[in-house]
């Protein structure tokens, strides 16, 4: 039977996959939508809601200029998305913003572009998941009081569904984004119908509210600066649409087709799902704001202020309505499923950085479903420390949010044009030639918007908390670069030269020994029959009485092997076999001393603590030591081989009562290698 931690692994995240099942891995266009486009689709939650609390600061009548930002922020996702198109068909390798600013503008421009990615991707989960509590909270008082814990809990469950693979992530995620899209939709339509068709008069719950400014008084450059600060929080619907660009591979033939198509789709329900919103907001007077203590100034008393997207509901359903309930749980949801997205944008990239030798090696493996679990896992650990630094308070987090996705867009669109220039000077094509210039036109566009959206949000959200997610891309930029550094380092000092290896002039074999038993008999046979030239085996006195008992039973055994005492009158094991063991090289420095360690295989985890601590101290002081070579010699303890025996299965005969295995097994009560010690 397997063990308990195997079985909790299978069950958490299924069976192990074959190499070369990853094909069946691939995702369809009709999976690959949910789990790339979740991010970028639940922005409608929250995005309208950021809109209109933000012009809420010059009072209702500045809600007037709310459809006009939301048409600069359409303008701008339309453009990104038309960018990202002509990526994915020129870079369908999965590297996206990185390889594109790699291979056209140099690696530190890439690694810049990959810094703000990986802090963007880590911002994504902590947002998503810090709102979706929040939301939830709104109608569960008992979440609200308790969302760190939640959210931390919703951010692992995350962890282990994108653990069991692409496709089973994407299979769950399914059914609860194509809802909210209907949903969303079906409110949106059937809104405007009654508005535009049926003539009703539609009033949100907000709209009979008096509200003030908080700034009676702006002036044409203060309230400039409001509408930009407007259009950076709108541009908050953008986040999550350059994760299909790196996430490419993960698609099926043909990928750079599928991923372009996906692309289309996700700018296309975007755009229409917060444009429906912020045109209903309009036409029902609904009214969003930042501070309603002091805004609201003529209300009910018992008034509590629900999103945008709740308050539109209960227009367009009734309230108390089921339709109205259905929207709230799939908002809650979408917003989980958000930070799906960079759980799949995540650890693809850091597999590339790490193949690049930017991140560790570790970054680049598959786990058990073909996943890469190391990149799951620093992901979910990264987003739980934010949350639980800013308490999974949106509102703080959101201020860091967006600055590296528009850094990584602006730099993607220069390689771009970059890579365009490059291909127009040898192409002879004259059809060839006008889709290159076009896309040539498509991504200069792109750059110059991107490139102005990023200043609009550094000037308008530096103080409020941008200067964080700056700062952490600094740090990160600083971490690879020295990883890199080090890679190179090493790959350079390790590089084979012309000159063969010299070969030792001899080998000296020293034997521990801390009590006279099988173990220490098997390292002695088995140093033996390696033939070293010399041949000692070494015992450290921290007790006269325990010595001169080994030194009594060698003798009676009559051990072909000189036993060496070594004193140690502060009772220190490691520091006498180090200087010992270093004498014996220090004579020939062309000799090799080979220590060999008697070791305990323990069937249990808690065994380790009590076993093997002198043994691990000594071999990994031992590795530092020129010249010195460690072999453990391991000894397989009873409950080692009990549970080889329990993996059987159970209809099998079981063996007798257990007495020992073989004859050279010591009895049970005797003391092991390294007791005393």
């Amino acid at each position: 039977m397997a063990s308990t931690t195997s079985l909790a692994k299978r069950l958490l995240l299924g069976r192990p996959f074959r190499s070369d099942k990853l094909q069946h891995t691939l995702l369809p266009k009709r999976i690959a939508l949910p789990v790339f486009a979740s991010d970028a689709l639940s922005s409608v939650a929250y995005a309208p809601d950021e809109i209109l609390l933000t012009l809420s600061i010059a009072g209702a009548a500045a809600y007037v200029y709310s459809p006009w930002v939301t048409l600069a922020v359409a303008v701008v996702m339309v453009t990104v998305v038309a960018s990202y198109r002509q990526n994915v068909h020129a870079y369908p390798s999965g590297g996206g913003d990185y390889e594109v600013a790699t291979v056209n503008l140099g690696p530190k421009a890439g690694l810049g572009v990959a810094s703000a990615l990986l802090v963007d991707y880590i911002l994504t989960v902590a947002v998503s998941v810090s709102s979706g509590v929040t939301n939830l909270g709104s109608v569960v008082p008992w979440v609200a009081e308790h969302k760190v814990g939640i959210a931390i809990t919703a951010v692992l469950l995350l962890s282990a569904l994108n653990l069991r693979g692409l496709r089973e992530s994407g299979t769950a995620f399914a059914v609860p984004t194509y809802l909210f899209i209907i949903v969303i939709v079906g409110m949106i339509l059937t809104g405007l119908f009654r508005v535009f068709v049926l003539g009703d008069d539609l009033r949100a719950p907000s709209a009979d509210l008096v509200i003030a400014a908080e700034e009676h008084h702006l002036t044409s450059f203060a309230f400039a600066f409001l509408l930009l600060r407007t259009f950076s929080s709108g541009c908050a619907a953008l986040t999550g649409v350059e994760a299909i660009s790196n996430g490419v591979p993960a698609f099926k033939q043909p990928k750079s087709k599928n991923a372009a198509t996906t692309l289309l789709l996700l700018g296309g329900l975007a755009i229409v799902m917060l444009s429906g919103i912020i045109l209903l907001a309009r036409a029902t007077h609904l009214q969003y704001v930042e501070d309603p203590g002091l805004q609201i100034i003529s209300g009910p008393a018992d008034y509590v202020q629900k999103t945008v997207t709740t308050q539109i509901a209960e227009t367009v359903f009734g309230n108390g309505s089921i339709l109205l309930y259905l929207v709230g749980a799939v908002t809650a949801l979408i917003l989980f499923l958000a930070a799906n997205t960079a759980f799949n944008g995540f650890p693809v990239l850091g597999s590339i950085l790490a193949q690049d030798r930017y991140l560790p090696r570790q970054f680049h493996t598959r786990g058990d479903r073909l996943a890469f679990s190391n990149g799951i896992a620093f992901l979910a650990i990264a987003a739980m420390v934010l949350i639980v630094a800013f308490h999974a308070e949106v509102t703080k987090l959101i201020q860091l949010y967006i600055v590296g996705v528009f850094v990584s867009f602006t730099l993607s669109q220069a390689g771009m044009i970059r890579h365009w220039n490059r291909l127009l000077r040898t192409q002879r094509d004259p059809e060839r030639r006008r889709q290159m210039i076009r896309s040539r036109a498509i991504n200069t566009f792109g750059m110059v918007l991107t490139g102005a959206v990023l200043i609009v949000v550094l000037i308008t959200k530096f103080l409020l908390g941008a200067w964080i997610a700056i700062a952490a891309m600094v740090v990160i930029y600083g971490v690879m670069l020295a990883i890199h550094r080090h890679y190179t380092r090493v790959a350079e000092e390790l590089k084979p030269t012309d000159e063969r290896p010299i070969l030792p002039s001899r080998n000296h074999a020293v034997v521990l020994v801390s009590k006279v038993h099988q173990p220490t008999l098997r390292a002695v046979a088995y140093a033996q029959a390696t033939r070293p030239d010399s041949i000692t085996a070494v015992t450290v006195n921290v007790d006269d009485q325990d010595t001169r008992a080994i030194q009594a039973e060698w003798e009676r055994r009559q051990i072909p092997v000189p036993l060496t005492v070594v004193d140690s009158p502060y009772r220190e094991i490691t520091r006498p076999i180090i200087d010992f063991v270093k004498s014996v090289r220090r004579a020939s420095p062309r000799d090799v001393v080979t220590v060999f360690v008697p070791e305990y295989v323990v069937g249990r985890w808690w065994e380790n603590l009590l076993h093997n601590q002198s043994a691990l101290r000594i071999k990994g002081r031992l590795l530092f030591e020129p010249g010195v070579m460690v072999t453990s010699v391991p000894w397989q303890l009873r409950s080692s081989q009990d549970r080889d025996l329990d993996r059987l299965d159970r209809g099998l005969t079981r063996a007798p009562a257990r007495g020992p295995r073989n004859r050279s097994e010591p009895p049970a009560d005797q003391p092991g290698p390294g007791e005393s010690s």
